[in-house]
């Protein structure tokens, strides 16, 4: 398919037909990871984020009490001395 490339201000931009948005399963999206990879440019779902979801999973982890200390509170034998 041949595509217009286009001036968007002082950048160039191309319209993706909607039919070829949800053949790459990007119809939903309101962002793509874009890449050059061998002189071509690929757009792709976004990847999770790093650490997606370890809120909810820590939490359900603290409401099933499965987040108690695996050594227990110790201290070490100068914390006598420190004021908090």
């Amino acid at each position: 398919m041949i595509v217009n490339i286009r001036t968007i201000g002082n950048s160039k931009g191309i319209v993706l037909p909607k039919p070829v948005l949800a053949q790459a399963g990007l119809a939903q999206e309101q962002a793509a990871d874009l890449t050059v990879e061998n002189g071509a440019i690929v757009l792709r779902k976004p990847r999770a984020t790093p650490r997606a979801g370890w809120s909810e999973a820590a939490q359900a982890l603290a409401d099933q009490g499965g987040d108690a200390l695996v050594m227990g509170n110790f201290a070490n034998d100068a914390d006598a001395e420190w004021v908090w």
